[in-house]
């Protein structure tokens, strides 16, 4: 007999295990404290019905009927469930499974278990309402003739009268129903509980002994009220707790004496009822610490499961010490719609419903993909972005927020979620997905569905604070108010130009090269054209790529960032995964010294597209590593005769930490501006590979070391005299630094089309507070000349 321990569940067992040990595993793996347990899957209640041995009709068709019971005629309900009950109560479980969890349960050296009943439906019924009153737990001692009939009865009861009648009126038929068994060990617990959050506060509840007392309703709990922002307790009630439950007819020492009758139905067999001593029912069953920690462990689960949410918990009293544990964690419906299938990191906002498009080997690249699918695969090759447009959605199961298919997804207005383990195995090409990319979020839905239809079918459904660069209208500018600081865009897509030229925006802080030529490179390395004898069909058509975004942002500037890319490799997609693979390799401007032929190419360009008339492209150069590098850099764009037209200006990125030493040799070499590249900066300042989504908690933008740097270069470039602007994600994602980046002096900052509107507000408040507050410390400077 399998089972599968809570610590080792993976995300395609879910509906063997069922949602109650789903939850349980998830936290669990996430580091949080939970009762160690194992599930008895619920294919072994499969195999326990169809191996019943009885002359009834109605039990030999069990694992394959509906039980079309009439479910108004209460006679027959009662008749059926009983019969049906019985039956199960009456058989024999197999010696092997019985032996196996015995086996299991005797590792934690405990005499009392709890099975709790773990559920799975295997639908989409969208009347589903919350079960968690349905089915109870059953505890028993951990012996083999308890444990075989404690399991019996755990799986009765979806067989029960009011388990039949809820079935029917959902619409759920009983092979839809996916039952498992959670095993656990029980423990003395010193107290026990539960924390209820939603959006208008939480409520914790308390009592003396194991938890079962409040499920029971024989004891009014002590209740705490706190607010979620703060975790201030509000107020607190002391409850009326006459009495306890422990285990193994031995009162913990916390409670005085036993009831006569402490020995429970057979149901509790393991459990004893304690009475408390009077001076003990008027204390708290919580103490300070316990509760505080407590209060710790809701504010973290507002990361994992949203703002609404319920866990229970134990402090289970050890010889040693006592420890806090979370027994059971559930989350209302609506905030696991049709049941969570995938979870990864959100890198485009939005939420979609569309088919999905599973490709698993990304080598085979498609001639081209079906319009408004979302395509899910282990990762983007290179060479496939000009497909991607016409996607409804991204599921990659590799890569991280800043990665180019992020990047790009972010740029079109694409939602899309990356570093989605087993995607490609969880999810069928065919099948009705409902991606968040807020949430990073993707679940499997039915795709005739009423609800969904209301969500809007196959249409991208974007958060309201995420504007979408696909639509045919820019957003209203005649509200907005006036800023001083620059606000510049981010681009790469010639097919974004019409609707982005029209936002309130100063110019293109950020033109991606590497994105930009992926359209015209067929899939081939530019080394491949120039070593093909191609270089002057290659340079009309960069030049005319260029000018595209020239003709359209003139007179307002455009910084083309040159390649970033390593320039030894002759395959494309071999060069850019090599790239990924190591983020340090030979790309930015130490690779031009390498081979300079490419960046060569890239100056003609841009001097081709001055030779037509426009003036405002500026040239930004990657990831610079020394001031050698910028010299020979410098020395190229003098050769391409760049520096003729007086507009243009040569900049660089400031990315690698050297700059905050360098940064006053650079401007004597001739750097013009810098622009702060918050995705490497962060990543080489914290060490973290940014392309690895799995440390996206420790890759922070908002580190305290990231943001001491940041006011570092905008201070220094203010002293060198030469403007500084910022064209990382940070500001984007997180528009609260952006009081601080005002404040501080940036000149500029460059974000996704997505998150321009919303950077415009961001950066008028941030101006406004700083005219308030000088205006504040004038009127209170004059009074004080005045007294």
């Amino acid at each position: 007999m399998d089972k599968y321990w809570l610590h080792q569940i993976k995300l395609q067992d879910r509906a063997k295990v069922g949602d109650k040990a789903f939850y349980l595993s998830r936290i669990m793996q996430r580091g949080y404290p939970v009762v160690p347990g194992f599930v008895v899957s619920a294919d072994i209640l499969r195999q326990f019905l169809e191996n019943l041995n009885s002359s009834e009709s109605l039990v030999a068709d069990l694992p394959y009927s509906s039980l079309h019971l009439n479910v108004a005629n209460w006679r027959q309900l009662q008749q059926v469930a009983g019969r049906l009950r019985q039956e199960i109560l009456t058989a024999a479980v197999p010696q092997q499974w019985v032996s196996t969890i015995f086996q299991a349960a005797r590792e934690w050296q405990t005499g009392c278990l709890i099975l709790r009943p773990t559920l799975a439906v295997d639908t989409a019924k969208v009347g589903m309402k919350n079960i968690s009153g349905l089915l109870e737990s059953v505890f028993c001692e951990c012996e083999p003739e308890a444990i075989a009939l404690a399991l019996k009865r755990t799986w009765s009861q979806i067989f029960r009268a009011r388990s039949l009648l809820y079935w029917q009126r959902a619409g759920i038929d009983l092979q839809q129903i996916n039952l498992a068994v959670l095993v656990q060990p029980v423990e003395n617990a010193i107290a026990s509980g539960l924390l209820k959050a939603n959006s208008s506060g939480w409520e914790i509840q308390a009592t003396w002994g194991l938890g079962i007392a409040i499920a029971l309703g024989e004891v009014q709990p002590d209740v705490y009220y706190i607010q979620q922002e703060t975790g201030v307790v509000l107020e607190q009630q002391l409850g009326n707790k006459m009495l306890a439950y422990g285990v193994d007819h031995a009162a913990p020492e916390a409670f005085s004496q036993a009831l006569p009758n402490s020995v429970l139905t057979p149901d509790h067999s393991c459990l004893s009822t304690y009475l408390i001593e009077p001076a003990q029912q008027k204390q708290y069953a919580l103490q300070e610490e316990y509760l505080q920690q407590i209060i710790a462990l809701g504010t973290q689960l507002v990361s994992e499961l949203g703002k609404t949410f319920t866990f229970k918990w134990t402090i289970a009293g050890k010889t040693t010490s006592d420890k806090l544990y979370i027994t059971q964690v559930s989350s209302p419906q609506s905030l696991i719609p049709h049941g969570h299938l995938i979870r990864g990191l959100g890198a485009a906002g939005g939420r979609v419903v569309a088919t999905a498009l599973v490709i698993i080997n990304p080598q085979q690249k498609p001639e081209q993909l079906p319009k408004g699918v979302i395509l899910v695969v282990t990762a983007i090759a290179p060479d496939w972005l000009p497909l991607l447009h016409q996607l409804g959605g991204i599921i990659t199961e590799q890569g991280g927020l800043t990665s180019h298919a992020a990047i790009l997804a972010r740029e079109l207005g694409i939602a899309a979620v990356v570093n989605a383990t087993s995607a490609t195995s969880l999810i069928k090409t065919g099948e009705r997905l409902l991606l968040d990319g807020d949430r990073g979020e993707v679940y499997r839905i039915k795709g005739d569905s009423k609800e969904e239809m209301e969500k809007g079918g196959e249409k991208n459904l974007l958060s309201p604070h995420r504007p979408n660069p696909k639509a045919s209208h820019p957003p209203v500018t005649s509200h907005l108010p006036m800023i001083a600081t620059q606000l510049l865009v981010n681009l790469s897509q010639s097919s974004l130009i019409e609707q982005v030229q029209s936002f309130p925006v100063d110019g293109v802080g950020l033109l991606r090269s590497e994105l930009m030529v992926l359209n015209i490179l067929s899939g081939q390395h530019p080394n491949s054209w120039i070593l093909g004898g191609r270089q002057a069909e290659l340079l009309e058509l960069w030049s005319e790529q260029i000018m595209q975004f020239a003709r359209a942002f003139a007179p307002r500037p455009v910084f083309y960032r040159s390649l970033d890319w390593p320039q030894d490799l002759t395959s494309l997609s071999d060069s850019l995964q090599s790239s990924t693979q190591s983020m340090l390799g030979e790309r930015g401007t130490f690779s031009y010294l390498q081979n300079p032929a490419v960046f060569e190419l890239e100056l003609k360009a841009l001097a081709s597209v001055q030779q037509a008339g426009y003036s405002n492209v500026n040239l930004l150069l990657p990831f610079v590593r020394t001031v050698e590098e910028f010299v020979f850099c410098r020395r190229k764009v003098e050769q391409a005769l760049l520096t003729e037209v007086s507009q243009f200006q040569l900049w660089m990125m400031a990315e690698v930490p050297s700059v905050l030493f360098l940064l006053p040799e650079y401007v004597k070499a001739g750097a013009a501006g810098i622009s702060i590249g918050t995705n490497d900066l962060t990543q080489l300042l914290l060490g973290v590979d940014r392309e690895q989504g799995q440390l996206a908690k420790v890759f922070n933008e908002r580190h305290p070391a990231v943001m001491s740097a940041i006011a570092q270069l905008i201070q220094m470039a203010k002293s060198a005299g030469i403007p500084c602007s910022i064209c990382g994600q940070a500001p984007a994602l997180y528009p609260e630094i952006i009081d601080k980046l005002v404040e501080w002096g940036i000149t500029s900052i460059s974000v996704e089309p997505e998150a321009v509107e919303r950077t415009y507000q961001a950066i008028a408040r941030a101006e406004q507070r700083l005219i308030l507050e000088a205006a504040r410390r004038k009127l209170k400077e004059e009074k004080s000349n005045f007294i």
